[in-house]
């Protein structure tokens, strides 16, 4: 019984299967939310690769549990710099309060639409790619082809920087980069930043009786969420604007809030998370400065009239570059031929492409599946999106040879 029987139970017949099947059937099986380590999948990938004689690097982190994975096919001359890398993120989204029809890591096959999670966000695209092994072993490659898999991309693209910094030392100078992130396989050519922080407000604790004589830290941080708040409007009114996007604009929003232990009790701290996406043509350090001038020049003064111990902090708990390609550059160019579609996208979910790019590494985003399937319960791929993934990749190969570059 072959593995994609093994693993998707399917009232598909075998012959319409995508090749790809057993090996995206395998990655999902595998739990690699975010909070577990990765450290199973990029194993089995390492030892899949080295029994084809490829051997990869890995850079780890978080306790040595979580771990990216690089690797080289090199050129036919044994070349390993430049060519192209082909990424994903290993990692995917919970499922807890998630209501899902079949169980999500176990892959099963309903109308042609494979489902479980990261069917689609984004181990289709990575099974795809791994599928495609023997057949780029056995082309005669100009340059090189070389595979990217990250941790942690879910939460704020925590593992691809330590990877690219890798890459850096080792000076290995690829010529582009393809993310595979669903788009239907359709090019993507900018996405916006993601910036998160936490931010710590400090005050002192009284009787609710006597209140002047504490600091309500919960009501310095409604000033301070109120503040970025009145940011975000000003984004949404005044832009700037891009109309290329779903969502035109730089956004900002405050997600998460805990604070205070009693009802008759003035609150002593107060923490709460906030995050804002600009467009690649905003610098992002500019919007934190406009938040941390404001509490450091506003806020602050006056909470230590009250108390001296007025304080606010800020944490960085993630940052992640937009992504602007130029529709000049070699990867761009190569993604629309083998598409053959030259429409300008531009979305508002944020990919490690931005990262690559900020190294000197040309990218553009592309990949199976559609976004509005990801992080949702019965998450799915259609078998027909891994096929033409698959099929994508082999025109990308055979464009790699030195046979067509000959052409």
């Amino acid at each position: 019984m072959s593995l994609a029987a093994e693993t998707a139970q399917s009232s598909t017949p075998s012959a319409s299967l995508p090749a790809s099947l057993p090996w995206v059937t395998r990655l999902v099986s595998m739990d690699t939310v975010s909070r577990h380590p990765n450290l199973g999948l990029i194993e089995t990938v390492r030892d899949d690769l080295r029994a084809r004689g490829i051997e990869s690097t890995l850079t780890y982190g978080r306790d040595g549990k979580w771990a990216n994975l690089f690797a080289t096919i090199p050129a036919h001359d044994g070349e390993t710099n430049g060519g192209i890398v082909l990424s994903g993120h290993t990692d995917v989204v919970p499922v807890d309060g998630q209501k899902w029809d079949s169980d999500p890591f176990k892959p099963e096959i309903r109308d042609g639409l494979l489902y479980g999670r990261g069917t689609c966000d984004m181990k289709g695209f990575i099974g795809a790619a791994l599928t495609l092994l023997p057949e780029i072993q056995q082309t005669k490659l100009a340059k090189p082809l070389h595979l990217a898999l990250s941790f942690d991309e879910e939460v704020g693209c925590v593992g691809a920087p330590l990877m690219i910094e890798e890459l850096v030392k080792r000076g290995v100078k690829p010529e582009g980069c393809i993310v595979g992130e669903p788009t239907s396989m359709r090019p993507i050519v900018a996405h916006k930043g993601i910036n998160a922080y936490q931010c710590c407000v400090r005050g002192q604790a009284a009787h609710s009786s006597l209140t002047p004589r504490g600091l309500n830290a919960i009501e310095y941080a409604a000033r301070l969420i109120c503040y970025i708040r009145d940011m975000a409007d000003e984004f949404r009114s005044n832009g700037p604007f891009d109309e290329l996007y779903d969502v035109p604009f730089t956004t900002a929003q405050t997600s998460t809030i805990e604070g205070g232990n009693a009802i008759n009790t003035v609150p002593a701290e107060c923490r709460f998370a906030f995050e804002f996406r600009n467009l690649p043509t905003l610098n992002p350090d500019t919007i934190f400065a406009r938040i941390e001038q404001y509490a450091r020049e506003t806020l602050v003064p006056k909470m230590q009239r009250e108390h001296a111990v007025g304080a606010i902090e800020f944490t960085k708990i993630a940052a992640a570059p937009g992504l602007d390609a130029t529709e000049q550059a070699a990867i761009t160019q190569l993604v629309r031929a083998l598409t053959a579609d030259q429409a300008r996208r531009k979305v508002a979910y944020g990919t490690e492409a931005g990262l690559f790019a900020r190294a000197g590494i040309p990218s553009v985003v592309c990949g199976p599946g559609d976004i509005q399937q990801a992080h949702k319960p019965n998450e799915y791929v259609s078998l027909e999106q891994l096929a033409a993934c698959e099929g994508f990749l082999r025109k990308l190969v055979h464009g790699m040879s030195v046979e067509a570059l000959a052409q």
